[in-house]
């Protein structure tokens, strides 16, 4: 069976929907300091030239136009790159400012000058750097027919890290920053090894578009990337990955093409991360775990990307990470700690920045926490007696949990799993969705916001959907008949799938299923519990609102088997105390 890639007509472009510099108008000019772009923005500090519209050529003759802004003068300066399908103007439009007042970040916190989720120019600029945010291929105005995901955006970037290096204007160093979609353009980059790629920022991004985006746990859930291929307008055609999923949903050629080469990617990076965002958190913390660089630094935050990426705090701690790796500075940045990882409290308690040299940090062992179907709980051993929970699919609420109360200070840090062993009454597949959450002395679900927006409205477009911007636990999901493990990339701790075969069940088949969850950062205090529930829906709902939720495609009966010789477990890691 030949696979090939889906191309449609592009999106058209809107220049009132893309920002105050969406129009075509190549030309340079000077933005004075004390400038704004409109009134909602940031003031510039400093003059900024601004080199607009700007031509380059790839390697198979294909012509993109990127925007540069550098500081005015004379001396050279390194560069860094915003790549992504967004529009490079993406930073003023309405859709970016209506969002970020959603979410409670004043607009005022950028210039606008800056690409949707990319550095700012108004701070880079005054600090020494130039900032360019092209319009990738077949993009806006640029040439080409647009891709998502995978090496032709990869040598893309490359190509146009080369141009910018031999500006006369340029240092020769550049460097790539942004959240999102403008971190997983730098993982495809950075695997392309570009010779003048002096470091990566890559702050949350999924690394394989598959597992990540619109197979996750096997299931065909489309409604984020239905949305995500709207930001394809341009003149051209763009690749449809939601019918390239229809058409293949196993993997294949096109599919690994879309999953980073982790064992290319060896520039210095600074990776920041986050157990809450159920777009990228799997995806980035994979790329910690198999990047080849040596030079490699791990920060997890508490919050969402964009609130966390323009904090003025990590700002100034991401220069001294560029000053060091684009400028020679000699700042003390090498004695960073390898890991800055947080723990949750989820009651107002939690902590950031807690220094290791690894993920998890030392001092956590894997613990096997046994369900029993006969009192509902989770306990260290295993039930001497067989015992079987089912629910019912078709009607509320279609799910089975198991609690275990904490008597003592209890950390979790690092990668829970679960073991489970399943059969399917009236049915040969099912979807299962797994989540750990943490419960208060008296069994109340606690949660935590990642925006600073908590209002009644938050309240409501997080409820059901939105699980981005309200942590409510660590998930995972599996669809049965995905079960085959990965032998080569699967370890005790993280299982993965190898998506390459369909093993549907048998009438009274029961079978082992390994299900990796989210990693966690979590502190139990004494008397306070932990629930895993095994669901047929899934509870936490699309990503962000307005996104269409995944319909599990269940039917019938699923059955848990605990104790004996079917001992379902929970594997949890547990940071000893004083470590």
């Amino acid at each position: 069976m030949s696979v090939e890639k889906v191309f449609v007509k592009s999106y058209p472009y809107d220049e009132k929907e893309h920002g105050l510099f969406a129009a075509f108008q190549p030309g340079t000019t000077t933005l004075p300091a004390g400038h704004k772009i409109a009134p909602e923005f940031r003031a510039l500090t400093c003059d900024i030239v601004f080199d607009r519209d700007v031509a380059v050529t790839l390697r198979d003759g294909v012509t993109i136009y990127v925007d540069v802004f550098r500081p005015a003068g004379s001396e050279t300066v390194p560069v860094i790159v915003a790549w992504s399908p967004y529009g490079k103007s993406g930073g003023s439009s309405a859709r970016t400012t209506t969002l970020f007042t959603m979410l409670g970040m004043a607009p005022d916190l950028v210039s606008g000058l800056e690409k949707f989720e990319g550095p700012d120019p108004a701070y880079w600029c005054a600090h020494g750097y130039a900032v360019c945010n092209p319009d990738a291929r077949g993009v806006a105005h640029s040439e080409g027919d647009s891709v998502m995901f995978g090496r032709q955006e990869g040598q893309d970037a490359h190509d146009v890290i080369e141009w910018l290096a031999g500006q006369d204007w340029c240092t020769g160093k550049v460097a790539m920053s942004g959240t999102s979609y403008l971190t997983i353009s730098q993982w495809f980059t950075a695997a392309e090894q570009p010779p003048h790629l002096a470091a990566i920022n890559p702050w949350e991004g999924l690394t394989d578009a598959y597992r990540d985006l619109v197979m996750r746990g096997g299931m065909p859930d489309l409604g984020f990337a239905e949305r995500l291929q709207h930001n394809y307008a341009g003149n051209g055609q763009r690749e449809d990955i939601v019918t390239e999923t229809e058409r293949y949903p196993l993997m294949n050629e096109l599919w690994r093409d879309k999953i980073v080469r982790f064992e290319n990617v060896t520039v210095p990076a600074y990776v920041v991360a986050s157990y809450s965002n159920t777009l990228h958190t799997a995806g980035q913390f994979r790329a910690w775990r198999r990047i080849a660089s040596r030079e490699k630094w791990l920060r997890i935050h508490n919050t969402l990307e964009w609130p966390d990426y323009y904090d003025e705090a990590h700002k100034e701690d991401l220069r001294r990470f560029f000053d060091c790796y684009l400028k020679g500075v000699d700042n003390g940045w090498q004695e960073t700690p390898r890991v800055r990882y947080s723990v949750l409290d989820l009651e107002g308690g939690g902590r950031t920045n807690l220094p290791a040299d690894a993920f998890p940090p030392e001092g956590v062992t894997d613990t096997k926490y046994y369900l029993d179907g006969k009192t509902r709980t989770l306990a260290p051993d295993a039930p001497a007696e067989e015992a079987s929970v089912a629910y019912d699919t078709r009607t509320r609420p279609g799910l089975a949990s198991f609690v275990i109360r904490f008597e003592e200070e209890t950390e979790l840090v690092g990668y829970p799993k679960l073991h489970l062993w399943v059969e399917a009454k009236d049915a040969d597949d099912m979807d299962l969705f797994v989540l750990v959450q943490k419960l208060d002395a008296r069994g109340n679900h606690l949660q935590q916001f990642n925006v600073p927006n908590q209002t009644a409205l938050m309240q409501d477009a997080t409820e059901r959907s939105g699980s981005v911007l309200r942590y409510k636990g660590s998930p995972g999901r599996l669809r049965v008949s995905a079960r085959h493990l990965d032998e080569a990339l699967s370890t005790d701790a993280i299982p993965e799938h190898s998506f390459d075969r369909v093993e549907k069940l048998s009438p009274g088949e029961i079978v082992e299923v390994e299900i990796d969850l989210f990693p966690i950062g979590l502190v139990f205090h004494p008397g306070e519990q932990l629930r895993l529930i095994v669901d047929s829906q899934n509870a936490l709902g699309a990503i962000m609102p307005g996104v269409d939720a995944y319909e599990p495609q269940n039917r019938g009966q699923h059955i848990i088997h605990t104790g004996g010789a079917d001992a379902s477990y929970l594997q949890l890691p547990i940071k000893a105390a004083g470590a």
